[in-house]
Parts: C-alpha cells; sequence; structure tokens
C-alpha cells in the first residue's frame, strides 16, 4: 500500500469507501494496532501511539461479524473489557446502563446474544464500545451482515449515536450510499490509493477522477468517451455544448476526446430533437420517476446510458427518445489520466 496521509477532526465521522482489496480495512487495522506499519506515524490526539500495543492506543473497535462471547449474557459482554482492565463494580454497572439506554437495550441485558436478532446483536457490539468511552471508534463493516431494511435503520441509528456522543469515529464501508448518508467526511480508495477525501456533496458534485465519478452515486454517472470539436462534444451525431474555459483546458492537454460524465438524476428527456438520442432497452419505474436504461451510440460503438424520465408517461423498450444533459451538472475528464478537466 502507497503513503496514506489523512487527517481526522475531533469528533468527525469518517468513513473510509471502496471495493474490495482497496486497503480500507488494513488501513483501519493499523489504526488499531492490529498491523505493522512500514513508514509514517500515527498519532490520536497529540500522542504517538505508532509502536503501542492495541490496547494502549485508547480505541474501541466494532466488528462486521459482532465477536460476543455466546456464553456470556448481554450486560456482561458489554461490560467484559472493563472488567480486564479492574475498573470497579459498580462503575462498570453505571457504564452498561447507561450504554444500554442510549442503545434501547435496557431489556436484553440479561438475555445471551443467541437469543437476539442480528441488529440487536450488533447494537451489544456498539455497546461494548461505547462503554470503554475510548477517544476513538473504529468500525470494520459493521452492518454488513443485516439485511437491507435492518441495514438503513442502523445506519441512522449509528450515524445519531455518534453526534450525540462526539466520538472521533473511522467507518470502513464498501457501501457507497452508506458512506454518503453517514459521513461528515468520506474518503474514497482505490488499490491503496486515496483518490478524494471531502464531504459527501463535494463527492457527488466534483469528483477529482473518473473513478471516483463512477463510484459515487447510485444509479451510477454516465460515462462516454467522445470526440472533442471547438463548441463541445459529438454524443451519438448530436453536439452538446460545453464551457469554453473546459474545451480550452482540454486543447491545451492535447485532447481530441475527453470522458464525458453526467448522471441519470441531472438529465431529462426532451419532447424536441435537442438532446442525445437514446434506444430504449430496459425502463425501471419507481412511482413518480423512471430510470430507463438504453444505448447511446459513440466511436467505440453503443454505450450503456441511464436517464431518468417520468413514471406516469414512461416510454417504450425499442424507442429512441431525446436526452437533455444539464450543462451545469456536466463532468468532463481526461480519458488517459482519468483527471478532472476544469472546476
Amino acid at each position: 500500500m502507497d503513503a496514506l496521509d489523512l487527517q481526522v477532526a475531533d469528533g468527525e465521522f469518517l468513513v473510509l469507501v471502496g471495493p474490495s482489496g482497496c486497503g480500507k480495512s488494513t488501513s483501519l487495522r493499523m489504526l488499531a494496532g492490529l498491523e505493522d506499519i512500514d513508514g509514517g506515524r500515527i498519532l490520536i490526539g497529540t500522542r504517538d501511539v505508532t509502536h503501542l500495543a492495541p490496547k494502549e492506543r485508547d480505541i474501541a473497535m466494532v466488528f462486521q461479524n459482532y465477536a460476543l462471547y455466546p456464553h456470556m449474557t448481554v450486560g456482561e459482554n458489554m461490560g467484559f473489557a472493563l472488567k480486564l482492565a479492574k475498573v470497579p463494580k459498580d462503575e462498570i454497572e453505571r457504564r452498561v446502563q447507561e450504554a444500554a439506554k442510549i442503545l434501547d437495550l435496557g431489556e436484553y441485558l440479561a438475555r445471551k446474544p443467541k437469543a437476539l436478532s442480528g441488529g440487536q446483536r450488533q447494537r451489544v457490539a456498539m455497546g461494548r464500545a461505547i462503554v470503554r468511552e475510548p477517544q476513538v471508534f473504529l468500525m470494520d463493516e459493521p452492518l454488513s451482515n443485516l439485511d437491507a431494511k435492518l441495514r438503513v435503520q442502523t445506519r441512522t441509528q449509528i450515524a445519531q449515536l455518534q453526534h450525540r456522543l462526539g466520538t472521533t469515529t473511522l467507518y470502513v464501508t464498501h457501501d457507497q450510499t452508506e458512506a454518503m448518508t453517514m459521513g461528515d467526511r468520506v474518503a474514497v480508495m482505490k488499490d491503496g490509493l486515496l483518490q478524494q477525501c471531502d464531504t459527501p456533496r463535494a463527492l457527488y458534485d466534483h469528483p477529482t477522477n473518473i473513478f471516483v465519478a463512477g463510484f459515487i452515486g447510485s444509479p451510477a454517472m454516465n460515462l462516454l468517451e467522445v470526440p472533442l470539436s471547438n463548441e463541445g462534444v459529438m454524443v451519438g451525431g448530436t453536439l452538446v455544448p460545453v464551457e469554453r474555459s473546459i474545451i480550452d483546458e482540454a486543447h491545451k492537454q492535447g485532447l481530441r476526446s475527453v470522458t464525458l460524465g453526467f448522471r441519470p438524476e441531472d438529465t431529462a428527456i426532451e419532447t424536441d430533437e435537442t438532446g442525445i438520442p437514446v434506444v430504449v432497452d430496459v425502463v425501471e419505474i419507481l412511482g413518480v420517476d423512471a430510470y430507463v436504461y438504453g444505448n447511446v451510440t459513440t466511436p467505440a460503438g453503443p454505450v450503456e446510458v441511464v436517464v431518468r424520465g417520468s413514471g406516469r408517461f414512461p416510454p417504450k423498450v425499442g424507442d429512441t427518445i431525446r436526452a437533455g444533459i444539464s450543462q451545469e451538472h456536466m463532468h468532463v475528464f481526461n480519458p488517459s489520466t482519468g483527471s478532472r478537466i476544469g472546476d
């Protein structure tokens, strides 16, 4: 893994996100002291913890598999680390009761983990971290074992809990929706390299390269390599105007074609001939909106795009629609380097 340089503010909720194998869990384990680092330093506050044992770092980790002791009750699981640290019994009881109240686990304290649902077990794992009152929470894909509905509910609870406690939190996930809805800032990683670290809004509006553009957003951003002219780009035989400053910058870089990016939600189906022609393959109706999957002709052949339309008046499979692209929300990238062109 190449050098990772990240600074997390006190009380911040920072999410590390990226595809499997990108290095996000390894980075978290390095911070926890579970993996060695071969260079640089790890600071928590002003304290250099690079060579300290995990238990001396004042961190608490929440894993995806809960890691609860099956023979202990919920209350015993939550207080076990404090017991090992020889914290007085009445103090352990106070902290466990307080965490149980926060997590709505009061009625389950005497139960064993096998009597709990997946979501409740995950809350116990959270409670075990909270009672330790650490400087930093580290969470490694804590919701990946939950079903879709419970995942949405629990991610809201974790975000609310973190803001309430104000504890600095690093959270690892491969789910970009989780990252965008939970993080104060999101760090996007690929192949061990940090691609961009910014607020969810900045990642969405100003992705720094093609990878971030395609990774952030659902449905994903449409990305097409298309010829560049003095007025804009040619898409499916139609000229799409592009800002003058972007065209000048692309020409300065010696480009004859660029990668054009536009999000499905920044498109509209036009009733005239002004948009780009899209042949409809599939229509997904989601109530008032519909997502139209179709293909556009490019010099490299047909490329699939997704366009947002009306769920009440959707096009039919086989139709050719005209998709208008909002110039304000257009993204242009260098196809060779992947870097964004312009602001």
